[in-house]
């Protein structure tokens, strides 16, 4: 009758093995960059963990299926929000009509010349959301998002918005490599 002592061990292991598994399935998931739109803030193979069930606000990080490619998942940070009209204009953020500043491209526009941003080129084209999505303002219920390196991101310019029903979660945490670990900004 000593099965008790080791049948209690792996009543443990397999109830824990359960609750990682619930965990990840509705708390949090674990993603790997695939990229660089997202330099400098991730970098590509870099581990991330994003919460599932998290109120997405204006330039959180999310992350979702890619829209024009099965199978596939992007993450961005969200610039627009429901009802939001978004402009760039001498690569200032506008939006409904105010500045806002961007401290996550900071590194980035201090930088010049770096290949992130060509000498003489700025961060971000001019444009209107209007110009690139054909709509004046965010749809409810979508998001604009946009790459931080703006130069080579396919993003809310190209694919459109973002629908926030199809949003896998909201990115918090970095934990590999061990010198970016830390929470995400």
């Amino acid at each position: 009758m000593n099965t008790k002592p080791w049948m209690k061990d792996v009543l443990w292991y397999v109830g824990l093995v359960i609750v990682l598994i619930l965990l990840q399935v509705f708390v949090f998931t674990s993603v790997i960059v695939s990229g660089d739109s997202m330099n400098p803030t991730l970098v590509d193979r870099e581990r991330v963990i994003s919460l599932k069930q998290s109120k997405i606000k204006r330039f959180d990080i999310i992350t979702f299926p890619a829209p024009d490619d099965p199978g596939k998942k992007y993450i961005k940070r969200v610039i627009g929000m429901p009802g939001d009209t978004i402009e760039f204009e001498n690569d200032q953020l506008k939006i409904n009509g105010k500045k806002y500043d961007e401290p996550y491209l900071k590194e980035i526009k201090e930088d010049a010349g770096s290949p992130l941003l060509p000498e003489g080129l700025p961060m971000t084209k001019d444009f209107k959301m209007s110009e690139v999505t054909g709509s004046e303002k965010v749809p409810e219920g979508h998001f604009f998002v946009m790459g931080d390196n703006r130069q080579n991101s396919k993003d809310s310019r190209m694919i459109g918005f973002i629908d926030e029903e199809t949003v896998l979660g909201d990115v918090w945490i970095s934990f590999w490599p061990i010198n970016k670990m830390g929470l995400v900004k």
